[in-house]
């Protein structure tokens, strides 16, 4: 292993990040990584966090989280809430652990939020208010989702660009936060992010060409529905799990879901998560495209280059 504590004119600490759309081979990476440099992985992955959601969340498995240690999978059960807050505090406490054992964090994942408040900062943004949510609520019931989100564009026309219309808990947050302070969240993040960001990163971004990419994710979920997806999602059910936890709602096991219920056959709950897929990594890639201090490759098999801006 090569140390990885290096003299360098930076004095702020090394974080490395790996980032890139689902199926883009991350954990392949990280795994690479592992072999060259002495790290820690802290996951960045918004949905590994739930404990007994394996295969639907693509966690790295025992033999691969044995090979290299992995901080922020498996820290609370699918009916827990876990904010993004609560992401930045426990990983900066992986954060601070890693660093005293003499080791290079690396976060890993396709959480673009998570990554940025990490990095960048979290805006101490203002409690929730239950009669806000409850009427903003309401009212999507009412008018839909795309409805609530003209009314974010309208008010917080910056956050509303960065949030898909159909992803109702974060459109909501946003306006609860402009009713509460009568300022938008995009000024609240830009006036509260740190004033110097704490860490010397090193950004790498994996992203193979489209359809390869497409293709990594419809065999990814056939891999998926093989390890047993429809029993996993049913052992959930059986211990309680509510169909309408955030958790249970998300890629994979919404469809799922769907077709326990009969609503929908299993080929067509395949299709289904087959093509929502491809529609979250179309957004992922958005959403890291902004950054333009990312060092873009299409697979891990650029090792060579990686691993000349990874010796930091």
């Amino acid at each position: 292993m090569e140390n990885c504590e290096k003299k360098h004119p930076d004095s702020r600490p090394p974080l490395a990040v790996v980032c890139g759309p689902t199926a883009s081979g991350k954990t392949a990476l990280a795994l690479q990584m592992a072999e060259h440099l002495d790290i820690e992985i802290i996951s960045a992955d918004s949905r590994q966090v739930y404990r007994g959601m394996d295969i639907g969340t693509a966690k790295a498995s025992a033999e691969e989280q044995a090979l290299v240690p992995h901080h922020l999978i498996d820290v609370v059960g699918p009916d827990q809430s876990f904010t993004v807050a609560d992401f930045v505090g426990r990983a900066r406490r992986a954060d601070r652990e890693i660093r005293q054992r003499g080791r290079l964090p690396v976060v890993v994942g396709g959480t673009g939020l998570y990554i940025q408040a990490f990095v960048a900062g979290l805006a101490d943004l203002p409690p929730a208010d239950p009669s806000i949510r409850q009427r903003l609520n309401e009212y999507a019931e009412r008018h839909g989702d795309a409805a609530l989100h003209a009314w974010l564009c309208e008010r917080d026309p910056e956050q509303a660009a960065r949030i898909h219309p159909r992803n109702r808990v974060r459109v909501v947050r946003a306006l609860e936060v402009f009713e509460l302070s009568g300022m938008p969240m995009s000024q609240w993040q830009r006036e509260h992010a740190f004033a110097e960001r704490p860490f010397r990163v090193t950004s790498i971004g994996l992203s193979p060409p489209r359809e390869e990419l497409f293709a990594r994710i419809d065999r990814r979920v056939d891999a998926m529905m093989e390890e047993g997806l429809e029993d996993e999602v049913r052992r959930l059910l059986a211990r309680g799990c509510s169909v309408d936890l955030k958790a249970m709602k998300t890629l994979g096991y919404r469809e799922m879901i769907h077709h326990i219920q009969g609503r929908i056959s299993q080929m067509e709950a395949v299709e289904l998560i087959k093509r929502d897929t491809r529609r979250y990594a179309r957004r992922q890639l958005t959403w890291f495209r902004r950054n333009e201090t990312i060092n873009w490759f299409e697979s891990s098999a650029e090792f060579a280059k990686l691993k000349s801006l990874i010796e930091i």
